[in-house]
Protein backbone atom coordinates (compact mmCIF):
# COMPACT_ATOMS: atom_id res chain seq x y z
CA UNK A 1 0.00 0.00 0.00
CA UNK A 2 1.06 3.49 -0.81
CA UNK A 3 0.25 6.89 1.53
CA UNK A 4 -2.98 8.16 0.27
CA UNK A 5 -3.37 11.85 -0.32
CA UNK A 6 -5.05 12.58 2.48
CA UNK A 7 -2.98 10.65 5.02
CA UNK A 8 -0.14 12.31 3.55
CA UNK A 9 -2.14 16.01 4.31
CA UNK A 10 -2.84 14.66 7.43
CA UNK A 11 0.85 13.28 8.05
CA UNK A 12 2.26 17.14 7.35
CA UNK A 13 -0.29 18.55 9.56
CA UNK A 14 1.06 16.79 12.49
CA UNK A 15 4.87 16.86 11.53
CA UNK A 16 4.28 20.58 10.33
CA UNK A 17 6.79 22.35 8.42
CA UNK A 18 9.59 24.17 9.77
CA UNK A 19 12.52 26.08 6.98
CA UNK A 20 14.92 26.43 9.69
CA UNK A 21 17.01 23.26 11.69
CA UNK A 22 15.34 22.83 15.08
CA UNK A 23 16.41 20.06 17.83
CA UNK A 24 13.09 17.99 18.55
CA UNK A 25 12.38 16.83 21.23
CA UNK A 26 14.47 13.82 21.57
CA UNK A 27 17.23 16.74 20.81
CA UNK A 28 17.93 15.19 17.36
CA UNK A 29 18.30 18.14 14.79
CA UNK A 30 15.28 18.31 12.38
CA UNK A 31 14.38 20.10 9.13
CA UNK A 32 11.42 20.56 7.03
CA UNK A 33 8.70 17.99 7.85
CA UNK A 34 10.46 15.45 9.99
CA UNK A 35 13.45 15.03 8.17
CA UNK A 36 16.81 14.50 9.98
CA UNK A 37 20.08 13.19 8.97
CA UNK A 38 24.21 14.30 9.36
CA UNK A 39 23.20 17.30 6.19
CA UNK A 40 21.04 18.75 9.08
CA UNK A 41 23.02 21.07 11.28
CA UNK A 42 22.17 24.19 13.52
CA UNK A 43 21.90 27.29 10.99
CA UNK A 44 20.35 25.31 8.61
CA UNK A 45 17.58 26.82 6.20
CA UNK A 46 15.58 25.35 3.14
CA UNK A 47 12.87 26.20 1.67
CA UNK A 48 9.23 24.82 1.44
CA UNK A 49 9.59 23.15 -1.39
CA UNK A 50 12.71 21.58 -0.23
CA UNK A 51 10.72 20.45 2.51
CA UNK A 52 8.42 18.92 0.87
CA UNK A 53 10.52 16.78 -1.78
CA UNK A 54 12.78 15.82 1.66
CA UNK A 55 9.06 14.66 2.53
CA UNK A 56 8.05 12.46 -0.91
CA UNK A 57 11.94 10.41 -0.42
CA UNK A 58 11.65 10.04 3.51
CA UNK A 59 7.79 8.78 3.95
CA UNK A 60 8.99 5.64 1.80
CA UNK A 61 10.76 3.77 4.46
CA UNK A 62 7.83 4.33 6.41
CA UNK A 63 5.82 3.16 3.91
CA UNK A 64 8.05 -0.17 3.72
CA UNK A 65 7.94 -0.40 7.45
CA UNK A 66 4.60 -0.71 7.67
CA UNK A 67 3.94 -3.12 4.59
CA UNK A 68 6.71 -5.20 5.65
CA UNK A 69 5.43 -5.92 8.86
CA UNK A 70 1.80 -6.24 8.99
CA UNK A 71 0.38 -9.66 7.82
CA UNK A 72 -3.50 -9.01 8.48
CA UNK A 73 -5.49 -6.50 6.25
CA UNK A 74 -5.63 -2.99 6.55
CA UNK A 75 -7.93 -0.11 5.64
CA UNK A 76 -6.53 2.42 3.69
CA UNK A 77 -7.02 5.00 6.91
CA UNK A 78 -5.47 2.39 8.55
CA UNK A 79 -2.31 1.94 6.76
CA UNK A 80 -2.21 5.85 6.51
CA UNK A 81 -2.31 6.02 10.58
CA UNK A 82 0.35 3.80 10.96
CA UNK A 83 2.74 5.45 8.35
CA UNK A 84 2.12 8.61 10.43
CA UNK A 85 3.05 6.37 13.66
CA UNK A 86 5.71 4.82 12.40
CA UNK A 87 7.41 8.11 10.33
CA UNK A 88 7.00 9.45 14.39
CA UNK A 89 8.57 6.54 16.25
CA UNK A 90 10.89 4.97 14.04
CA UNK A 91 11.60 1.82 12.42
CA UNK A 92 12.73 -0.46 15.07
CA UNK A 93 10.58 0.82 17.72
CA UNK A 94 7.47 0.07 15.22
CA UNK A 95 9.35 -3.47 14.74
CA UNK A 96 8.99 -4.10 18.73
CA UNK A 97 6.21 -2.71 19.23
CA UNK A 98 3.13 -3.91 21.05
CA UNK A 99 1.33 -2.42 18.87
CA UNK A 100 2.32 -4.09 15.90
CA UNK A 101 2.50 -7.58 17.82
CA UNK A 102 -1.92 -7.41 18.72
CA UNK A 103 -2.53 -6.07 15.68
CA UNK A 104 -1.17 -9.10 13.31
CA UNK A 105 -2.71 -11.31 15.89
CA UNK A 106 -5.55 -9.69 14.37
CA UNK A 107 -6.46 -8.01 18.17
CA UNK A 108 -7.50 -4.55 15.94
CA UNK A 109 -8.72 -3.46 19.24
CA UNK A 110 -6.16 -4.16 21.39
CA UNK A 111 -3.88 -2.68 18.73
CA UNK A 112 -5.93 0.78 18.71
CA UNK A 113 -5.52 1.13 22.67
CA UNK A 114 -2.12 0.95 22.14
CA UNK A 115 -1.84 4.36 20.51
CA UNK A 116 -2.50 5.39 24.26
CA UNK A 117 0.68 4.36 25.22
CA UNK A 118 2.57 6.04 22.89
CA UNK A 119 2.43 9.68 24.33
CA UNK A 120 5.86 10.45 25.47
CA UNK A 121 6.73 13.29 25.53
CA UNK A 122 2.82 14.50 26.43
CA UNK A 123 3.83 17.19 23.40
CA UNK A 124 2.65 14.50 21.04
CA UNK A 125 -0.50 13.11 22.95
CA UNK A 126 -2.81 15.14 20.13
CA UNK A 127 -0.93 13.47 17.50
CA UNK A 128 -1.38 9.96 19.12
CA UNK A 129 -5.12 10.77 19.48
CA UNK A 130 -5.13 11.83 15.70
CA UNK A 131 -3.65 8.80 14.57
CA UNK A 132 -5.86 6.78 16.61
CA UNK A 133 -8.91 8.58 15.57
CA UNK A 134 -7.84 7.84 11.50
CA UNK A 135 -7.19 4.35 12.59
CA UNK A 136 -10.90 3.95 13.68
CA UNK A 137 -12.46 5.43 10.63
Amino acid sequence: MKLSNEGMTALVNREGIRTKAYKDTKGIWTIGIGHTGPEVVEGLVIGELHAYNLFHFDVHWAEDAVNGRVNVPLTQNQFDALVSFVFNIGANAWRKSTLLRMLNAGDYEGAIKQFDRWVIPKEITGRRMSEKEQFQK
